[in-house]
């Protein structure tokens, strides 16, 4: 079942401008039944991973949206589902949320593998998902689904990218592990970057263990020559994979990650490693207190959420679906939802990489930028002050 996620009231924060967000009481625009938007959201919350912290974030930024007078006067009633990384849960948390609580949209999720599970539901019922973390593959090509990020295969290519073109490196191993569909979309990731810079990967393995001993990969690595070492690890893998290498006595290998690794336990656990550690991040980095994350920061301190870009991707699919239904003019519903979100016209958020505008499918959305930080005695250094572009393939 979905777990209802019931608003509490918190004061206005100073410098978000839900006032503005909400609209005047009494002009032309969103109406709705009894008083309330339904919004759901699929997240794989326990289980393989906890990715709670971006529907928890996305929860927050309605409830001081409702503080401030909602959308047009009408109050947003979120609901997060857990999926527990189960195919089985998903489908039925989905329907629950479709049938029996009536949400118009699904926003904030992230889950392992809800896209590749639901996406033909969400379809079919005209209930299109703008998803905080889009992970499995069918998030780049199923029409009922956008995410507000770059994603992990986009990614994946701009790291290997600065990895050769930035860090200079020669010789790139990628090793990476596979759930479901994840391989043809890793593989086609990896596959890019030879096509943009014409190089081609030293070593590419799809063999890695999501748990097990990574000694092997680390020997591996070292004997075969690898100046840079690229994986799709999310926390703990890459704790571990850095412990290997110290353990090892590696020396002269660049650590390459995704944004799953921008986080303050890496940051924690790894403080003492000689290792160069480098990760993409999908928005501005939550460690700047600018301009830029002004929105998101002040969010999080009033609701007192601990700062990751895991809030930063349940902030900005707030922000995305509020926007979308300000513009309609009429009864908000799943229907008038879908059809604002298919005609809109790109978005940009200071936070993001780049403008936002909901995918036709069969194709990642218009962000291909990334900001690299590297890890500094226990602190993440910002390493491109300004977004790097990834260049599409000719």
């Amino acid at each position: 079942m979905a777990l209802k996620h019931t608003a509490t009231r918190v004061g206005a924060i100073a410098g978000l401008s839900f006032m503005a967000l909400s609209g005047a009481a009494f002009a032309a625009g969103p109406s709705c039944d009894g008083g309330t938007i339904k919004i759901g959201s699929v997240s794989t919350i326990t289980g393989p991973v906890d990715f709670s912290a971006t529907p928890k974030a996305t929860a927050a930024y309605f409830d001081q949206l409702n503080q401030a007078g909602g959308i047009n006067g009408c109050k947003v009633e979120y609901f997060m589902g857990d999926d527990r990384g189960d195919p089985l849960v998903a489908t039925q948390t989905a329907r629950d949320l479709i049938d029996n609580k009536g949400v118009v949209a699904m926003t904030g999720s992230a889950s392992l593998l809800d896209c590749g599970v639901n996406a033909q539901l969400y379809q079919r019922s005209n209930v299109l998902d703008v998803a905080g973390l889009a992970v499995d593959p069918v998030c780049y090509t199923a029409p009922s689904v956008s995410g507000v990020a770059p994603g992990p295969y986009v990614l994946s290519t701009a790291m290997l990218f600065y990895a050769s073109e930035k860090l200079g490196n020669e010789k790139l191993c990628a090793f990476n592990y596979v759930i479901g569909g994840w391989k043809e979309a890793m593989e086609n990731a990896m596959a890019e970057w030879e096509q943009i810079t014409g190089n081609t990967l030293h070593i590419l393995d799809m063999t890695l263990p999501v748990q097990g001993d990574l000694t092997p990969y680390v020997i591996r690595a070292r004997d075969s020559g690898c100046d840079a070492v690229f994986t799709n690890q999310v926390e703990p893998g890459i704790v571990q994979l850095i412990n290997t290498a110290d353990a090892q006595g590696i020396e002269g290998i660049d650590w390459v990650f995704l944004a799953s690794g921008f986080t303050e336990g890496v940051a924690s656990a790894l403080k003492d490693s000689p290792q160069p550690i480098y990760v993409g991040t999908e928005w501005e980095p939550y460690t700047l207190r600018n301009a830029a994350n002004q929105g998101w920061l002040d969010m999080i301190t009033q609701a007192d959420i601990t700062p990751s870009a895991f809030s930063q991707a349940g902030y900005l699919a707030g922000k995305v679906i509020t926007g979308v239904i300000q513009s309609i003019d009429g009864p908000v519903n799943n229907d008038s939802v879908a059809a604002a979100l298919r005609s809109m016209e790109p978005v940009s958020y200071p936070i993001a990489a780049g403008p936002f505008v909901f995918g036709k499918g069969a194709t990642d959305g218009p962000m291909r930028a990334t900001k690299v930080v590297k890890l500094d005695a226990g602190e993440w250094r910002v390493m491109t002050p300004e977004w790097m572009n990834l260049p599409s393939p000719e």
